[in-house]
C-alpha cells in the first residue's frame, strides 16, 4: 500500500504549493499593475515587499542546487562564494540610482538608447531574451527531477504542470502577481528551510562545519570561486531583467534600500542552503548533495526538498514571464508612455511563447550523450559573455563614451564567452595542444584555457583568469571607444552623457 502511494506524495506537495500561491496571487490587474507592479491605488511596492521579491526571485531552484553542490565540493567557502553573487544587488542599485536620478531614464533599454543608440539597446535586449529563455528550462529541469527520473512520464508531467500553473497566475497579474506571490513564497521557503536546518544543523555543528572533511586544496579552490564571484558581480546583475526590472518600479532611494535588503536576505538564504552541502561532507553522504542528502534521511525530507525547489523555481519563473512580457511589449519597441491594454495582450502572448520555447532544451536528453549537453551549453549566456556590461553601465558617466565604446566592450566579452562555451561543450577535444609557449589542455582534465591565464587554484582557476583579463580587455575597449569620434555622442547633449 505504501509503495503504491509513494509516487503520489510529490504531487500532493505540488497541490499544497499551488494552494499557498493562489492565496497571494492577484486575480485581475490593470496594465499599470501588470507591467509596473503598483497597487490598485497606483502606489509603488514598498521597500520590504520589493526587497523580499528581489531576493527570492534570485534564489532560483538552480541557485539552491548550485550552492549545495559547491559547498559539498569546496566546504564552507563554496557557499560563501555563491552567496557573494548577491552583492550584485549593490552594484546594480548604485549604477541604476544614478541612471535614474541624473539621466531621468525609466528603464535600462531607454538609457542605452539615449547613451549608445538603438542598435546597442537591441543587442542588449537579445542577450536579455536568451537569459530569460535559459531561466525557464533550467528551473523546470531541477524541479521535475524530484517527481521522477529525467525523461520519465512523471518528469514530463511535472515540467508541464509547474509551467502551466505559473503561466496561469502570471497571465492574470503580471509583475504585481509576481511581487505578491513572492511574499508568500518567501514565508513558505523560510518555514521549509527551518525544518532542514533543525534536522541537519546538529550534525554540521557537531563536526565543526565539516572542517575535518575539508582539505586545504578544497578551501583554496573555494576561495578561488569566491574571487570569481566578486569579479562577476560587476557585470552579472545587469543582464538579469528579473533584477533590473524591479529597479525601476519604486522611487530611487527606496529602490536602493530594497536592494540592500535583497542582498542581505538573498545571500543569507544561500548561506543557509549551504548547510546541505556541509551535512554531506560531515556525514559522508555519497552522491550529489541536493538529491543524496534527502534520500539518505528519508521520504519526508525528500518531500521537503521538493517543496523548496518548487518554491524557488516558481518565484523565478513568474518573474521570468513578467519580464518577458515587458521586453516584448514595451522594451523592444522602446515604449515610454503609460502601458495600455494592447501592450498587455502582447505581453501575454510573449509569456506563452517563452513558456513553450524555454522548455524545448529539455528534449535534448533524446539527442545522445554528446549532442544533448552541447545544445544546453550552446544556449547558455555565461557570466563571461556579459563581462562587457560592467564598463557599459559603471563607466557610463564618461561623457565621450558612445556607440563605439559599447561595441568595443560588448563584443570582446561575447567572443570570450562563446569560446568558453564551445570548449566546455567539447568542440575542441582531442588532447593537449600547444601554440608556442601557450599550453591548451584537454577540457576533460578540467583546464579549458591556456595555463598562463590561470589565477587561483582548482576547478575555477581558468574561469577566474579569463574573467579578470577579459574584464580588463572590455574596459580598455570601452575607453578606447571614447577616443573615436562619434557624431551621435557629440549631438546627444549632457543628459545622456551624465547618465
Amino acid at each position: 500500500m505504501y509503495d503504491t502511494l509513494l509516487p503520489v506524495f510529490p504531487w500532493l506537495v505540488l497541490a499544497g504549493y499551488c494552494v499557498v500561491v493562489l492565496l497571494f496571487a492577484l486575480k485581475k490587474a490593470t496594465p499599470r499593475q501588470f507591467f509596473g507592479g503598483e497597487s490598485q491605488k497606483g502606489v509603488p511596492p514598498g521597500v520590504l515587499l520589493l526587497g523580499v521579491s528581489a531576493a527570492i526571485s534570485w534564489v532560483m531552484a538552480k541557485s539552491a542546487d548550485n550552492t549545495m553542490s559547491l559547498t559539498q565540493a569546496f566546504g564552507l567557502w563554496g557557499g560563501i562564494g555563491y552567496a557573494a553573487y548577491w552583492l550584485g544587488f549593490v552594484t546594480a542599485a548604485a549604477a541604476i540610482f544614478f541612471i535614474r536620478t541624473r539621466g531621468g531614464h525609466t528603464s535600462l533599454p531607454a538609457f542605452l538608447t539615449s547613451k549608445y543608440g538603438s542598435l546597442c539597446a537591441k543587442l542588449f535586449l537579445i542577450a536579455i531574451a536568451i537569459r530569460l529563455f535559459n531561466e525557464v528550462w533550467s528551473n523546470t529541469k531541477v524541479t521535475s527531477q524530484y517527481f521522477g527520473a529525467e525523461g520519465s512520464t512523471q518528469y514530463w508531467f511535472a515540467a508541464a504542470a509547474v509551467t502551466l500553473f505559473t503561466v496561469a497566475y502570471s497571465w492574470r497579474g503580471g509583475l504585481r502577481s509576481s511581487l505578491l506571490t513572492d511574499a508568500g513564497q518567501m514565508v513558505l521557503m523560510a518555514l521549509l528551510l527551518a525544518v532542514i536546518l533543525v534536522t541537519l544543523g546538529p550534525t554540521v555543528v557537531r563536526e565543526n562545519f565539516a572542517r575535518a572533511a575539508t582539505t586545504p586544496d578544497m578551501r583554496v579552490a573555494g576561495l578561488t570561486f569566491f574571487a570569481l564571484a566578486l569579479v562577476q558581480c560587476l557585470s552579472y546583475p545587469f543582464h538579469d531583467p528579473v533584477l533590473t526590472d524591479r529597479a525601476f518600479v519604486s522611487p530611487p532611494r527606496q529602490m536602493v534600500a530594497s536592494f540592500a535588503i535583497a542582498a542581505v536576505l538573498g545571500g543569507g538564504l544561500i548561506l543557509l542552503f549551504s548547510t546541505v552541502g556541509l551535512y554531506a561532507l560531515s556525514a559522508g553522504v555519497e552522491g550529489k548533495a541536493p538529491t543524496a542528502v534527502p534520500a539518505a534521511i528519508g521520504l519526508w525530507m525528500t518531500l521537503v526538498f521538493n517543496a523548496i525547489m518548487l518554491t524557488s523555481a516558481g518565484s523565478t519563473l513568474d518573474s521570468t514571464f513578467s519580464s518577458s512580457a515587458k521586453l516584448a511589449a514595451r522594451d523592444w519597441r522602446m515604449r515610454v508612455e503609460p502601458p495600455n491594454e494592447r501592450q498587455r495582450r502582447w505581453g501575454r502572448v510573449a509569456m506563452i511563447a517563452i513558456a513553450v520555447l524555454g522548455n524545448l532544451p529539455l528534449l535534448s536528453i533524446y539527442l545522445g550523450d554528446q549532442v544533448g549537453p552541447a545544445i544546453i551549453a550552446a544556449t547558455t549566456i555565461s557570466g563571461a559573455m556579459v563581462m562587457g556590461l560592467a564598463p557599459i553601465f559603471l563607466l557610463s558617466f564618461v561623457k565621450p563614451a558612445g556607440r563605439w565604446s559599447f561595441h568595443l566592450a560588448f563584443w570582446p566579452g561575447i567572443v570570450i564567452g562563446v569560446w568558453l562555451v564551445l570548449v566546455t561543450a567539447g568542440a575542441f577535444q582531442g588532447g593537449d595542444v600547444s601554440i608556442g609557449t601557450w599550453q591548451f589542455v584537454d577540457p576533460q582534465k578540467g583546464m579549458v584555457v591556456p595555463e598562463q591565464l590561470f589565477r587561483g587554484e582548482g576547478k575555477y582557476a581558468p574561469d577566474l583568469g579569463v574573467n579578470i583579463y577579459g574584464l580588463l580587455v572590455c574596459t580598455a575597449g570601452y575607453l578606447v571607444g571614447c577616443l573615436i569620434p562619434d557624431k551621435r555622442a557629440a549631438n546627444r547633449g549632457d543628459r545622456g552623457g551624465r547618465a
